[in-house]
């Protein structure tokens, strides 16, 4: 095999291709990345067993062929070297990868392309387009509140469904929810709801643009995402996803609104003195005030009033900071709304005015 290619055209792609790895074992097949050259493309692979990642660019391809490189190595090698044209020849095992401006040789074993796993094929599968900017959005409210427990696999992801003509994600840790729906306002083909696993979400999260669609595949076992000259598809986690609507508040008697600034910057110093173990921090809710205090401990504590809109009863809420202070953050409007019934019952945090999300926190026990 050999083509010559751009530098800042493939290294875009090897580190995208180095996020999906699962290994860093030079050894390891799961380690390598799968290159494979014809008819003027090459056509980049990666994946750990779940996560799947597929690409091409054009290159300049004077050899068909394919195989497998040590991707880790290889990104290294094309950071190291200038923009420009670089060629890439495979002899048996060994390739050499020259740039064409620089005295330089480097040379690296590769593994054969037989040895790589297969991967899931998308022919077959319905496709479904939603606009992606949304899309991005649906995934920062949601994927941060999914459970580490690996004993409660089956809440290890990002709960998807169609509900009418409304796509919905959910995810929940069990002591927190995180909901959001979207009426794109065209109607989404039937499917069964699936839980998706969070590498494959914080990935095109980070890696899709905000402009024009993303397509969404759902499979028996697997769902595929396809923008821009990216196709990346990742198992299902199997299991029931718990009935999320018994969870959601029918109605709260209570509410108070807060600057979603003044409230995060007083977490932040709050949070120098909680314990690390709980967080626990108490809201304490009053007319026109709301204090933020953390659990008396043996190194101290801390105590923090901002102004709140709210002309109820006063109420002190015990909660995990974080649980406050994450859902906040990804909000992103200048208020947030706090709705509540009483103490020891579930807290729904919404964005003021109203949007077409929301989190709920369950409280802590008072200690």
């Amino acid at each position: 095999m050999k083509f010559s290619f751009d530098r800042d055209s493939l290294l875009k792609e090897i580190v995208i291709a180095q996020e999906i790895i699962a290994t860093k074992n030079a050894i390891s097949i799961l380690s390598n990345v799968l290159l494979e050259a014809q008819n003027g493309s090459l056509i980049i692979r990666a994946t750990d067993i779940k996560v799947h990642f597929e690409t091409r660019i054009p290159v300049d391809v004077q050899e068909a062929g394919s195989t497998t490189v040590f991707c880790d190595k290889f990104m290294s090698i094309l950071s190291s070297l200038p923009s420009g044209e670089i060629e890439f020849e495979q002899n048996d095992i060994k390739i050499n990868i020259k740039p064409v401006t620089k005295k330089a040789k480097f040379q690296l074993k590769s593994i054969t392309s037989d040895k790589f796993p297969e991967t899931t094929s998308s022919e077959g599968i319905s496709f479904f387009d939603v606009p992606v900017k949304e899309f991005k959005e649906m995934i920062n409210q949601t994927v941060f509140s999914v459970s580490d427990d690996e004993t409660r696999y089956f809440m290890n992801g990002v709960f998807m469904e169609k509900k009418n003509d409304e796509l919905l994600l959910v995810a929940t840790d069990g002591r927190r929810l995180a909901y959001i729906s979207k009426n794109f306002g065209f109607s989404l083909p039937d499917f069964k709801g699936i839980i998706i696993p969070p590498k494959i979400l914080s990935i095109i999260n980070k890696r899709a643009t905000d402009e024009g669609p993303i397509a969404i595949g759902v499979g028996e076992k697997n769902i595929f995402f396809r923008f821009a000259n990216y196709e990346f598809s990742s198992v299902l986690i199997e299991g029931q996803f718990p009935n999320y609507n018994r969870v959601i508040p029918e109605s709260q008697s209570s509410s108070f609104s807060v600057d979603s600034k003044d409230l995060l910057e007083a977490l932040k110093r709050v949070a120098l003195l909680v314990e690390q173990k709980s967080r626990r921090i108490y809201l304490n809710v009053g007319p026109g005030t709301l204090t933020i205090s953390s659990q008396e401990t043996e190194i101290g504590t801390a105590r923090e009033e901002i102004p709140c809109r709210y002309d109820g009863e006063e109420l002190t809420i015990a909660l995990n900071y974080l649980y406050v202070e994450e859902p906040v953050k990804v909000i992103g409007t200048e208020r947030v709304t706090f709705e509540f019934t009483e103490a020891m019952k579930a807290i729904t945090i919404k964005a003021d005015p109203d949007k077409d999300f929301f989190h709920i926190v369950m409280p802590m026990q008072m200690e």
